[in-house]
C-alpha cells in the first residue's frame, strides 16, 4: 500500500509540476524581485536625489510640529484631519520621509471624504520645498512585483486565477514531493555529479529541502491573498455577488462610514510631551507621525503612530490616542476585522517580507532564488528523463516533438526569462525618457526578448541553445551597470563614494547575477556539448522504481 500511495504521489508529483512549471517559474523570477521593488523603483528613476536631505541643526521636535502647526493652520484651518510626519527612515516606501503635513477638508454634504492635500516642508525654516526634477515614467520595481500575481496582457480577474491555480498546484507538488521522496532529507546531503538524470534529482531534492518551509509558507499565504476571489461562497451567499453587495461587505469589515469627522484645530494641549510619553514606550527615534483628529460625538483625540517594522502586523503598526484637550492617554480603539483580519495581515506580510529588515529581504530574496532553481530544475529533470526514455525506445515522431517542444520551453523560461528581466532593465536606460506610455514599452521590450528567446531555442540545437542564452544572460546583466554609466550619472563612480548603498547595491548585485550565469554555462557547456548530448542522456543513471 505505502509503495502504491508513493508511485501515485510520484506521478501526481511529476505532472503538476510540468504542467504549471513554466508559469510558476515566471511568478517566482517577479516576486523575488520584488522584495527589493522599492530599491529597484529608485534605480529606475535616476532623476531622484542620491542622498536625502537629513534635519540640520534647530530642527528640534518641538520645533518641527510647530513649523507644522502653523501651515495646517494656514492651509486649512477648518479640517476634518491633520497629519504630521516627523522625519524618518520609512520601511514601505523604503525611503527617507522629511518634515510632512497632511490634511483632509470637511467633506461637502452626500459625501464621505473631503478634499485633501500634502506639502513637504523645510524642517528649520518651515518653508515649502520645490518639488524637485520629476523622475521618468517607469513601472519600476512595482511593475516586476504586481506581475507575479497580476501576469499582462490580460484582466486582472483571469490573471489571479490562472496564478491561483497554478499556485495550488505547486502546494500539491510540495506535498506530494515530500511523500515521494521519503528519504528527502537524507538525500538533502547527497550529490553525485556526472551522473545524469540522477545528478539532476539529486540538485532538485537539495534545492527543495533547503527553503521547505519559505516554499509552504509562500504557496498557502499566496493562496490567502486572493481569498475570496478562491472560495467567494461565504461572502455571496450573505451579502449578494453585485458590484453594490461586495462593497457593501468591505465597508463592514473595515468599518468604513461609521466614524463621522468634525472639525479640528489645534489642540489644546502642547504635542511634544506626547511625543516623549510615545518614545518612552516605543524608544527614541520611534514615531512616525501625530494626527488630529474628531468624530462624530466624541472629544478630539490626538494619535500618535509608531514607524511600522519589527511586527508581522505590518500595515498596523503601534498606536497611541491621547485626549486633545487634557492630554489622558485614552484606550486603544479595536482595529477593524478584528482577529480574523489582523491573522489575514499577518499571513500577507510574512508573504511580502515588508517587516523584515535588509539581512531579512536578503533572506527572502535567497529563499526565493531557491525557489526558481527547485522549478527549474525539475523542469530539466522531467525532459532528461523524457529524452532518455525515447532513445531508448526508438521511437520517433509526435513524442518526439512533444519532448522538443518542452525541453525548448524549458531554455526560453530558464535561461531565456532572465535575459528578458535584463533587457527590462536596459529599456529603462535606453527608451527615449519623453516617449509615451514608456512604462509600457519596458514591458513590451521585456515580453518581446522572452519571445524571441523561445524562437532561438526552437531554432538552435538544444545544447548550443542553452549555453549562448546562460551566456547571453551574463552579458546582459553584466551591461546594465555600464549602460546605466554612459546613459546617468548614477553610477558605481558616483554611489560608492556617497555610500549610496541601495544604488551601487543593484548594480553590484547585476554582476553578482551574471557571474551566476557564467558559472552556469560553464557548467552546462561541459556537461552539454553537440557531440555527446545524446550519448550522456542515454546513459544517465537510472533512479530505481518507486524512488523518483
Amino acid at each position: 500500500m505505502k509503495e502504491h500511495l508513493r508511485q501515485s504521489m510520484a506521478w501526481l508529483h511529476t505532472w503538476v509540476g510540468l504542467v504549471a512549471g513554466w508559469l510558476l517559474f515566471f511568478v517566482f523570477v517577479t516576486g523575488t524581485a520584488g522584495y527589493f521593488q522599492y530599491e529597484i523603483t529608485r534605480w529606475m528613476q535616476p532623476e531622484r536625489a542620491m542622498e536625502p536631505d537629513r534635519p540640520g541643526e534647530g530642527a528640534t521636535t518641538g520645533h518641527m510640529l510647530e513649523l507644522a502647526l502653523q501651515r495646517l493652520e494656514q492651509m486649512a484651518p477648518v479640517a476634518a484631519s491633520w497629519r504630521i510626519t516627523l522625519p524618518h527612515e520609512a520601511m514601505a516606501p523604503r525611503e527617507w520621509r522629511g518634515l510632512e503635513i497632511r490634511w483632509e477638508e470637511m467633506p461637502l454634504p452626500g459625501h464621505e471624504w473631503g478634499a485633501s492635500g500634502s506639502e513637504k516642508l523645510d524642517p528649520v525654516s518651515g518653508a515649502l520645498l520645490p518639488a524637485g526634477p520629476e523622475p521618468r515614467e517607469t513601472a519600476g520595481g512595482r511593475g516586476l512585483y504586481r506581475m507575479h500575481y497580476a501576469l499582462h496582457y490580460m484582466s486582472y480577474d483571469w490573471a489571479i486565477r490562472i496564478v491561483g491555480i497554478a499556485t495550488m498546484l505547486m502546494l500539491l507538488a510540495i506535498v506530494s514531493g515530500v511523500i515521494t521522496h521519503k528519504k528527502i532529507f537524507k538525500d538533502f546531503f547527497t550529490f553525485r555529479p556526472g551522473k545524469g538524470q540522477r545528478s539532476w534529482l539529486d540538485a532538485h531534492n537539495a534545492v527543495s529541502v533547503m527553503a521547505l518551509p519559505f516554499f509552504l509558507m509562500i504557496t498557502y499565504s499566496g493562496l490567502v491573498f486572493f481569498l475570496f476571489a478562491y472560495m467567494p461562497a461565504g461572502r455571496d451567499l450573505l451579502y449578494g455577488t453585485g458590484p453594490a453587495e461586495q462593497t457593501a461587505y468591505y465597508d463592514a469589515l473595515f468599518e468604513r462610514g461609521e466614524h463621522k469627522h468634525e472639525p479640528i484645530g489645534r489642540p489644546a494641549v502642547p504635542l511634544v510631551p506626547l511625543l516623549a510619553q510615545a518614545e518612552a514606550e516605543w524608544g527614541a527615534g520611534k514615531v512616525a507621525s501625530v494626527t488630529i483628529e474628531r468624530h462624530e460625538g466624541e472629544p478630539p483625540e490626538i494619535l500618535v503612530s509608531r514607524i511600522p517594522g519589527g511586527s508581522l502586523d505590518f500595515w498596523n503598526p503601534a498606536m497611541l490616542r491621547f485626549h486633545a484637550e487634557t492630554g489622558e492617554l485614552l484606550e486603544p480603539e479595536p482595529r477593524p476585522g478584528g482577529s480574523a483580519a489582523k491573522t489575514q495581515r499577518v499571513i500577507f506580510n510574512l508573504h511580502e517580507g515588508l517587516f523584515a529588515d535588509i539581512w531579512g529581504r536578503w533572506l527572502y530574496f535567497i529563499a526565493g532564488l531557491l525557489g526558481c532553481a527547485m522549478i527549474g530544475t525539475g523542469l530539466v529533470l522531467w525532459s532528461v528523463k523524457r529524452r532518455r526514455h525515447h532513445l531508448g525506445s526508438g521511437r520517433e515522431g509526435a513524442e518526439h516533438f512533444g519532448v522538443r517542444l518542452v525541453e525548448a520551453l524549458n531554455v526560453a523560461t530558464i535561461a531565456g526569462l532572465p535575459v528578458a528581466v535584463a533587457a527590462y532593465f536596459w529599456a529603462n536606460r535606453l527608451l527615449p525618457v519623453d516617449i509615451a506610455d514608456r512604462a509600457t514599452w519596458e514591458f513590451h521590450c521585456l515580453f518581446a526578448v522572452w519571445l524571441g528567446s523561445l524562437f532561438y531555442a526552437l531554432a538552435r540545437p538544444l545544447a548550443r541553445a542553452w549555453v549562448e542564452l546562460l551566456w547571453g544572460a551574463c552579458a546582459a546583466y553584466a551591461l546594465v551597470p555600464v549602460i546605466n554609466a554612459l546613459t546617468t550619472d548614477r553610477h558605481l563612480g558616483q554611489t560608492l563614494p556617497a555610500g549610496d548603498w541601495v544604488l551601487a547595491g543593484f548594480d553590484l548585485t547585476m554582476w553578482a547575477l551574471a557571474a551566476m550565469f557564467a558559472c552556469t554555462a560553464i557548467k552546462v557547456r561541459r556537461r552539454l556539448t553537440p557531440a555527446d548530448q545524446a550519448v550522456r542522456a542515454a546513459a544517465g543513471a537510472m533512479p530505481k522504481k518507486g524512488v523518483a
